[in-house]
């Protein structure tokens, strides 16, 4: 008699109710994967969005870091992963451009869920300050006529900042000896002992540069960067191309949108945060917001202007 009381009960609870109801989204804690090293301006910027995005959700966003393969290990991970909202990723920009490369274990527009676009990379090269070179001019310079002397650190192949070397040195006409880092952090240590002449990365190494450490040849953008608005950008110096890197935060494919209006609406207050935009001003990263729906038109645009540029560029994977 109690029990069938009891049902009688939970049958009569309002459909509104917790009992009725599934879960709510978020109910415990978010795994947002950083696909860059510890320590590097990436690391510092995802942590700055989780913390003010764990505001916004109620529950800890908790950043795990998982370097390598230029920066695709947090899709590769989206392959396993459950599509309830609980593992996100950051998508760089190489994700999808690996996959025109290399065989790689996912496709970008058909296993993940775009989330939101938030930000992007500023890239620039700098020079040891006892290189023998002082501008972009005079590098180019030196490094024709010392083939393949010229040493540089990227953030792994394929990535951007790599990318962005070879096909400035394809058009200035100069070869060059690359060397391959986990990340800006790693690159600048490196540059710092000598152990590479230039380096292609984010400008986390502005301070070093401000220090009088190192030399700033010239930004990769379309537009000088406010932080060195004296630096010319590659394009200015007479050579025609242009670097910019986009990215924002996905998760597996098969999201309900429900989940993913949830998330996209914690993320996108997040680019309101006075902690986090001082995050993206010291790492010069601007605000480049996209909706889901933006973000996801962007991904289908932005892989076939890899190809594109992969092709064009001879790198394509065989087969």
């Amino acid at each position: 008699m109690q029990r069938r009381i009891l049902l009688s009960a939970g049958l009569a609870l309002p459909i509104g109710s917790a009992w009725a109801s599934p879960e709510r989204f978020p109910a415990r804690p978010i795994t947002l994967i950083c696909p860059w090293p510890p320590g590097g301006s990436s690391d510092a910027v995802m942590r700055a969005f989780a913390e003010s995005a764990a505001a916004a959700l109620g529950v800890p966003v908790v950043v795990e870091s998982r370097p390598g393969v230029g920066g695709t290990l947090g899709a590769t991970a989206m392959l396993r992963a459950a599509p309830d909202g609980y593992t996100l990723t950051q998508l760089p920009l190489g994700i999808y451009r690996l996959p025109h490369m290399q065989k790689m274990p996912f496709d970008p527009l058909k296993d993940l869920t775009h989330v939101i676009g938030l930000s992007g990379y500023t890239f620039g090269l700098a020079a040891m300050l006892d290189a023998p070179y002082k501008s972009l001019q005079e590098m180019v310079a030196w490094a024709r006529a010392h083939p393949g002397m010229l040493t540089y650190g990227h953030t792994g192949t394929g990535t951007t900042p790599h990318l962005a070397v070879e096909e400035f040195a394809h058009l200035a006409g100069f070869k060059t000896q690359d060397v391959p880092f986990k990340g800006s952090a790693e690159i600048t240590q490196a540059i710092l002992g000598g152990h590479v002449q230039m380096m292609s990365g984010t400008l986390e190494f502005a301070p070093h540069v401000r220090a009088g450490k190192l030399r700033l040849l010239a930004t990769l953008g379309s537009q000088r960067t406010k932080a060195f608005p004296d630096t010319p950008t590659v394009k200015e110096s007479g050579w025609d191309t242009v670097t910019e890197s986009p990215f924002g935060i996905g998760g597996p494919k098969g999201m309900d949108p429900a989940v993913v209006r949830v998330l996209h609406d914690a993320f996108k207050k997040t680019l309101m945060d006075p902690k986090v935009l001082e995050t993206l001003d010291k790492f010069q990263q601007p605000v480049i917001y996209k909706s889901t729906e933006e973000y996801g038109r962007y991904a289908v645009r932005i892989f076939e202007a890899e190809r594109l540029t992969i092709a064009r560029m001879g790198l394509a994977k065989k087969g």
